[in-house]
């Protein structure tokens, strides 16, 4: 994919999620209509701090050489890190103003910054180009599961 195309879908993943929540009431938000799965609200949040890892991880890719990329354990973050107690304006804000802010840098970058490579603890090497890529599916990847919250919520997805 062209990397223009890339920046393109990566900016887009806010309004999305965005549009994945709009209209439900904070009640909805919470519920877990569906038996071990998070909140809509959890996700959300998940989605928020996942984004600063995203941000971390990239810019760190672009600026160092070679850089290690810690793996993170979202299971802990959604329960050590108050996800119902969060507010969901914040935390859609959060994902907006940090796909912004990378959109800009990305938008700066040479075809050869898109081959710089950061070692994935987990995964192993990773360029940039495949770090963005992850990224914007990110989003994407959640989107069914809001929609399928809000359809046991009986609400239209």
């Amino acid at each position: 994919m062209p990397h223009a195309e890339l920046i393109a879908r990566y900016a887009a993943g806010p309004k999305l999620l965005r549009q994945a929540v709009e209209g439900m009431s904070r009640e909805e938000l919470i519920a877990r209509p569906i038996a071990g799965k998070w909140s809509t609200l959890e996700v959300v949040a998940h989605v928020a701090d996942f984004e600063v890892v995203a941000v971390d991880r990239m810019t760190s890719v672009i600026a160092e050489q070679n850089p290690t990329l810690p793996g993170r354990d979202e299971q802990l973050y959604a329960a050590r890190l108050a996800y119902h107690e969060r507010d969901l304006e914040e935390q859609l804000r959060i994902v907006d103003i940090l796909r912004s802010h990378v959109r800009r840098i990305l938008q700066t970058l040479t075809d050869a910054d898109w081959l710089r490579t950061g070692t994935h603890t987990e995964a192993g090497p990773l360029t940039l180009e495949q770090l963005v890529e992850r990224f914007a599916r990110h989003i994407e990847h959640h989107l069914p599961f809001i929609d399928e919250k809000r359809k046991a919520l009986g609400r239209k997805a």
